[in-house]
């Protein structure tokens, strides 16, 4: 088994709490996406996407970081990440499916308009086509003032808001079992926490959150996420993070 991954990639982290939760060590290949590594041609013979992660297993190569979390499943030793009574299963995948139906875009979004905007190199930018690159030259000199910032800070809240009232009754996001609904939205979680805004949960009606990733910060998947830490990163995220925070302030507080 081999994966093709980045340190800092959510999607990836959401791949690597799952092989750290079923005990799985795959061959590691850490790809500079800065430095285009995943549109290499050997690479985009793996992923046509030229994204991360990818995992290969038995020679085959399984892309798209929510598929390869219930293939882990499937192959894995260890506890099941999905509950197996279907109702319970089809409650699972409504949280799986919430990066892939809007949140990793918005993600994106805030966490380019908070930080990642101050280092996005020209080579990066010359490789989209001419819409793009005008959306992204936008989009960094304009930080969370640019079209869109505003709604992808409240597509986070509304995740947060939903998943508080589902932590008020539940200890885990599909029930009483950690599962792939956990998985699936706790690196988006931790993003926000490196960019510095987790008063979001950390009081008021969102506090079941954050006593929720302390639950998942105590489990042994999370290794996932924390050995693979950049520091470079969180040193441009803190200071960024923080001279957000006011304008992410307003933002919530006015709703839009």
């Amino acid at each position: 088994m081999e994966l093709y991954h980045n340190n800092m990639s959510v999607c990836a982290q959401k791949v690597r709490v799952v092989l750290a939760e079923k005990d799985l060590k795959p061959l590691e290949h850490h790809l500079n996406l800065r430095a285009g590594e995943s549109h290499t041609p050997e690479y985009l013979k793996l992923n046509p996407k030229g994204v991360v992660p990818t995992l290969i297993d038995n020679g085959e190569p399984i892309i798209e970081s929510t598929v390869i979390c219930e293939y882990l499943d499937d192959v894995g030793p260890g506890p099941a990440l999905r509950p197996d009574n279907p109702i319970k299963r089809a409650k699972m995948r409504k949280w799986t499916m919430i990066p892939d139906t809007g949140l990793h875009k918005a993600c994106a979004m805030v966490t380019f308009a908070i930080a990642f905007r101050h280092q996005e190199q020209s080579k990066q930018l010359a490789a989209l086509g001419p819409a793009d690159r005008e959306a992204r030259i936008e989009r960094n000199r304009l930080g969370l003032d640019a079209p869109g910032a505003a709604e992808a800070v409240m597509h986070h809240v509304q995740v947060l808001d939903d998943m508080a009232r589902q932590l008020d009754k539940t200890p885990w996001l599909a029930g009483d079992q950690f599962s792939l609904a956990d998985t699936a939205v706790l690196p988006y979680v931790i993003r926000l926490e490196q960019l510095m805004q987790s008063w979001l949960w950390e009081k008021g009606k969102r506090a079941a959150v954050g006593d929720w990733l302390a639950r998942c910060k105590a489990r042994k998947g999370f290794a996932g996420i924390a050995a693979y830490i950049d520091p470079k990163y969180i040193e441009l995220m803190t200071p960024t993070g923080n001279e957000a925070r006011p304008k992410v302030e307003a933002i919530v507080a006015r709703g839009t």
